[in-house]
This record gives structure tokens, sequence and C-alpha cells, in this order.
């Protein structure tokens, strides 16, 4: 049976403590705060990060870059005979395909999952990838169970603020103020490679609302034959949020009674773009 490394990236919510503790490899997603760099979980906390953020720093995303994939994959490669590599999604981000080029130089031993999901359900790939390789399951056949299951999973996501949604342009400044007047809470979804718009409500109460009847239709519809064995993960993933979120956990727990429900920040690069005070409910469907 080959040894197989699991490889990811902090887009997955997945800290380098945590990684340690489950066995797999987690690159640090870089940032460019004021001209510095950073990455995050490495020199760049979760509480650091908002606090540049509310400073108003200028901040930006970017993706590992080549010399640290191929430093930890020729690294991990004198220990295991194959590597899973699974980066953020591909309609999110270069990294994927990045990945997939650098990848064609390692004769097979190297598969990039082209999993198209991020933070929560990027976890769960993860968790998923590392139980395959424990069974026996071939790099190859990793990817391949992971590319064909990637649509087994949905996110929504509420934005608390629209300062952020205006400052990266995508929305118009008259937009962002009539919405913060009327206390309007952008709904996005993330079903596949990009983070869309789903719904506007007022208030966070409905945004919950909608949150929660989106992945209720997803169960009844989607997901249907995991309602019977309640073969469905469900998460919550937040912005700097956690005490709202640990509520909203209590609020999904009385409508999803049996159901555990996993809770964790939201990827700083998702966050960069929405800002703090978001709550997003997700789930996953468990391996058959």
């Amino acid at each position: 049976m080959n040894r197989i490394a699991v490889v990811t990236d902090s887009n997955s919510g997945i800290t380098q403590s945590q990684a340690e503790k489950l066995g797999v490899y987690v690159l640090p997603m870089p940032f460019t705060i004021d001209g510095d760099t950073y990455f995050e979980d490495i020199n760049l906390t979760q509480e650091e990060f908002y606090q540049r953020l509310q400073d108003g720093s200028d901040i930006s995303t970017s993706q590992p870059a080549v010399g640290d994939i191929l430093d930890l994959w020729d690294k991990l490669l004198e220990e295991y005979d194959e590597i899973v590599h699974i980066p953020m999604s591909s309609g999110l981000s270069g990294s994927c395909s990045t990945a997939m080029t650098l990848a064609d130089d390692y004769d097979g031993k190297v598969q990039v999952v082209n999993n198209q999901r991020i933070s929560v359900t990027q976890r769960q790939s993860v968790l998923d990838a590392k139980e395959l390789a424990e069974k026996g399951q071939s790099a190859k056949e990793i990817k391949e169970y992971l590319e064909k299951t990637k649509f087994d999973s949905s996110i929504y996501i509420m934005v608390d603020t629209l300062k952020y949604l205006k400052k990266g342009g995508r929305i118009t400044a008259a937009a962002a103020a009539i919405g913060t007047v009327l206390n309007l809470k952008p709904v996005l979804q993330i079903q596949g490679e990009k983070l869309d718009s789903y719904a506007k409500v007022r208030g966070l109460k409905q945004a919950k609302s909608t949150m929660i009847e989106a992945i209720q239709k997803d169960q009844e519809n989607r997901f249907a034959d995991t309602k019977g064995d309640k073969s469905l993960y469900l998460q919550i993933a937040h912005t700097n949020n956690e005490e709202a979120a640990k509520q909203f956990a209590k609020e999904i727990e009385e409508l999803f009674p049996g159901y555990e429900i996993f809770i964790a920040p939201l990827s700083l690069s998702v966050a960069c773009h929405i800002g703090p005070g978001s709550l997003a409910f997700a789930c996953t469907c468990k391996m058959k």
C-alpha cells in the first residue's frame, strides 16, 4: 500500500497545529498588508488580520509561491510515495491551476484535486482524502472520488457590512449607502466554482432564516438521499463572529435534531472581501 500525504492550503480553515494532529499538511496563504507579506497562521493571526482590516490597511490576497509548493512536495516525497493536493476552489484563485501545471513534472506522484470548495467544505474534503488514503486508495483514486463528489456541498454566507463589497468594487458606493440605511444583508452562495449572490434580505434574523431554508431545500432536493440516515455534515463558519456562530448553532440544532454541527472561522481569503461579522451555514455529504 502506497504511503500518501494529504496537502491543502489554509483556506481549508485547518491551522498548522490542527494539521499536525490530523496528519495532513497545510500551505499558508500569503497576504500583502500595506506592502508587507504575511502568511496565514504563521506570522498573521485571525486577531491581527481583523485589526488590520479595521484599521483600514490595504490588504490583498495572493497564492502560495511556486518555490514553497515545490519545496513542500519534494520534502514529502522523501517520506511518502504519493501526494494528494487539495487547494481552494479554482474559481476563487489561480492556485489550483498553478499546482496542476507544477504536478505535470511529477510523473503522477502528485495528484491535484480541482475540488471547487473552500473553508469548512474544503476541510471535509481533506478529512475524506485522509480516510480514503488510510483505506488503501491510491492518490489518483482519491482525486477521482473528490472531483466526482465536489458538488455534494453548499455554503451560504450572510454579509454583515457592505463596506468591503464596496471597497472591492463588487457593489457601487450608492448601493452600499442605500443598503446600509435599509439594513440589507446580502446572502452569498458557493456551490461550485465562484462566490455568487443568493438573496438580499433585511436584518440578521431574516438572513439566518434564508440560509436555513436554503440548506433545508438542498436537503430535500439535491441531497434527498441523506435525510433518512442523516449522512450530511452541517457546518457553520464566521468572520470574527464566534459568539453569534455559537448562538446560530443552537438555533440550527433545534431544526436539525441529531446532527452534529462543526464551527470554524471562515477563510481569511473570503473574509478579506466581505469583512467581519459574517455568518455562513454549510452542508457536505458524508462519504458513501
